[in-house]
């Protein structure tokens, strides 16, 4: 049976154009963008030029743009970077029981030492009450950080509502945006942050590329220490070809047509539903969600041996770095699913490559498990 691909949210395959920037540089790249030569001149361009596109796609400035390795060192950056700040004073930080690993090991890490981690619960679809951030707040908070769409359920948090929170009480705020870039508008404006993250191979760049974007105005102790690249902020020689890579991907992810993955989703759930009608339940919210992403439950079979029967069929049962695993994961415990239900959960993510047949391919498949 032909291959399906349903797991966008976990990773992107690489876009047309993305793969001709990365065939173009891989003979250019060489030279180090540091050095004052021809071909440190040339690297230095395409990285500048890269810089530039990645804020254009989020509404900073260039000067705001830190490249990084993807999203895990962009959160352990801004966590670890703002904690550092605290110095000897007590350093509070408030984030959500449904943040993805890379920030909750990272609060983790920094509560052993000596940090003071609030985990804000979510209601019943997986969403912050903005007044539950506001009351967690005191006067030892160096930091606020949410995400702006959950991973596994696409529930989407009202980051500008915490923002102003955040403004009022002056505490610094991050957001990551791994999962939302690409299928929800992010501007960095609008959403009032300080700091944001981006994880290239969400939006069609390899993976080990990734963005950080920092406030000019938000102090941010560094994560790695060297040579001075990055204007200071991000040591290492920088990755001119991942980074041409992800230059290209902004702009080609601020063209995707998510109209027309939304209507492919929302197919996707008229047949399970028309179908499956007692077997299958929609987790998540139904309002304030990614338009590519269709996380369910099924009754009287787990997710992974649902999965197991559809060989052809890239899906996951969890956050993607938990695939394979039955034991709730941080989303569905927050939803109040018992451990039964929760086990029967699956994340269809869909993107711009998904088609009709790819939905009635995995419709079919199913009328013979279910």
């Amino acid at each position: 049976m032909r291959q399906v691909y349903m797991d966008y949210n976990a990773s992107t395959p690489l876009s047309t154009n993305v793969k001709t920037v990365l065939s173009y540089w891989m003979d250019r790249s060489y030279g180090n963008p540091s050095a004052g030569h021809w071909a440190g001149t040339e690297a230095k361009k395409a990285v500048e030029k890269a810089r530039s596109r990645v804020a254009d796609f989020i509404g900073a400035e260039p000067g705001e743009i830190v490249f990084t390795s993807g999203g895990t060192e962009g959160n352990n950056h801004v966590l670890k970077g703002i904690y550092e700040l605290c110095g000897a004073k007590p350093c509070h930080i408030i984030t959500t029981a449904v943040e993805h690993p890379a920030v909750m090991e990272p609060c983790r890490y920094l509560e052993k030492h000596g940090a003071v981690v609030t985990y804000v619960g979510t209601d019943s679809y997986g969403r912050v009450n903005p007044f539950d951030i506001e009351a967690a707040i005191t006067k030892d908070t160096a930091l606020i950080s949410v995400m702006h769409a959950n991973n596994e359920t696409g529930t989407v948090q009202p980051i500008e509502e915490i923002s102003a929170i955040a403004r009022r009480f002056k505490v610094p705020f991050h957001t990551d945006a791994s999962q939302s870039l690409g299928k929800i508008p992010v501007n960095v404006n609008d959403l009032d942050v300080d700091f944001l993250t981006i994880a290239g191979h969400k939006i069609y760049a390899p993976k080990g590329v990734g963005a950080l974007y920092i406030r000019k105005t938000t102090a941010l102790a560094p994560l790695l220490h060297g040579a001075s690249h990055e204007t200071g902020r991000r040591a290492g020689t920088e990755n001119v070809l991942f980074t041409a890579a992800l230059g290209e991907a902004c702009v080609d992810a601020a063209s995707i047509d998510i109209a027309k993955v939304e209507r492919l989703r929302d197919l996707f759930w008229e047949l399970l539903q028309q179908n499956f009608p007692l077997r299958v339940h929609r987790n998540g919210h139904p309002v304030h969600t990614l338009p590519n992403t269709l996380h369910v439950r099924f009754t009287g079979i787990t997710g992974q041996d649902l999965l197991q029967q559809m060989p052809f069929l890239a899906a996951s049962t969890g956050a993607a770095c938990h695939s394979g695993s039955v034991e709730l994961s941080a989303a569905l415990r927050a939803l109040g699913l018992t451990e039964q239900e929760g086990a029967g959960a699956v994340r269809f993510s869909l993107g711009p490559y998904s088609t009709d047949e790819d939905v009635f391919a995995v419709i079919e498949a199913l009328k013979q498990i279910l």
